[in-house]
């Protein structure tokens, strides 16, 4: 495994942004937002599939969650539509929420599994719920050797 850093200021000081990994969006059940748990091959010697896997799975479970229709998202609409969505002003949604709670979740996960790795996910929020993104970071002393290797893999496109 790569040199491992202990928080995520240090991964960020320390460390040079070697490649990104894009998890793209799984359409097989519609178009609820929910990521694809395959796991990608430049993660191989980074992380644990089953790692990986658990942190899409919630990722997929909270989103799920957000976009639940339930009395508390009528109520919420039935408000908007009398204050002329003033109310929003006052007030954050149920789906405001549960976002916040996956950004904390994300924190929370760099923190304490994938930094130590040399990894960085970016909240899907950033890059418009189209991806999970996962940069992968290479100790600056060593990039020199294993920058070649890497360069290959899906960096293209933001």
């Amino acid at each position: 495994m790569a040199t491992e850093f202990h928080n995520l200021q240090e991964l960020r000081r320390s460390a040079s942004l070697a490649t990104k990994v894009f998890i793209q969006r799984d359409y097989t059940e519609g178009t609820t937002c929910q990521f694809q748990t395959k796991f990608p091959a430049e993660l191989d010697s980074r992380i644990e599939r089953q790692l990986f896997e658990d942190t899409v799975k919630t990722l997929n479970n909270y989103y799920a969650e957000a976009e639940k229709i339930g009395g508390q998202s009528y109520l919420e609409g039935c408000l908007a539509c009398a204050t002329a969505y003033i109310i929003f002003m006052c007030m954050e949604t149920r789906y405001e929420k549960v976002l916040k709670k996956i950004s904390r979740y994300i924190q929370e996960q760099n923190e304490k599994m994938y930094a130590p790795r040399g990894l960085l996910i970016t909240d899907p929020i950033e890059r418009g719920m189209r991806v999970i993104e996962i940069s992968i970071f290479e100790d600056r002393g060593s990039s020199g050797s294993s920058s070649s290797s890497s360069s290959t893999s899906s960096s293209s496109g933001r």
